[in-house]
């Protein structure tokens, strides 16, 4: 039931931007659809509609599997990929041409994807792999390159990221 009420704090975190809203109402209805194998099946169409819409028309990259908490926001959501084993915590916003992923280990394998807390803002063009936390309440510059954790009420920005304290 938490995912119903999650599509209303997306609608208002969304607020004058028609594409964030139709995204998230669509990932939040996705979401919800493939909590059990049952309504997976029954709705297959509804995630082949999904990929080709959000994907390749929307060109936003957000598997339906990803965990994000509520009042997700896109803003100009274009050319945005983001790996299904990511975890949003609450209020974040991701802007576009932004990468989040897992990265390949050198014995072949994939470490897990980045954690993130609570009212993240994530710049444009941003960088952000590996099995990385970014705390509460941090600001990712555009541009950026994240593969270390960064700490609550922080700022990272530059290629390579540092982290500078929050004003």
């Amino acid at each position: 039931m938490a995912s119903v009420w999650n599509i209303f704090q997306d609608w208002r975190a969304n607020r004058g931007n028609p594409k964030g809203k139709l995204v998230m109402l669509l990932f939040r209805t996705a979401h919800l659809l493939r909590q059990s194998k049952l309504t997976f099946l029954l709705f297959l169409w509804y995630f082949i509609i999904y990929r080709i819409g959000v994907e390749w028309f929307l060109c936003i990259e957000l598997p339906w599997k990803t965990r994000i908490g509520p009042g997700f926001r896109v803003d100009h959501g274009q050319a945005l990929v983001i790996n299904d084993g990511t975890v949003f915590g609450a209020h974040c916003t991701v802007r576009n041409s932004t990468t989040i992923g897992n990265k390949r280990m050198k014995d072949g394998t994939y470490s897990r994807a980045p954690r993130f807390g609570d009212r993240v803002d994530i710049g444009a063009n941003a960088v952000i792999i590996g099995p990385i936390t970014i705390g509460h309440d941090v600001l990712v510059g555009a541009g950026a390159v994240v593969f270390k954790d960064v700490p609550p009420n922080s700022v990272v920005v530059g290629n390579p990221g540092r982290v500078i304290p929050r004003p």
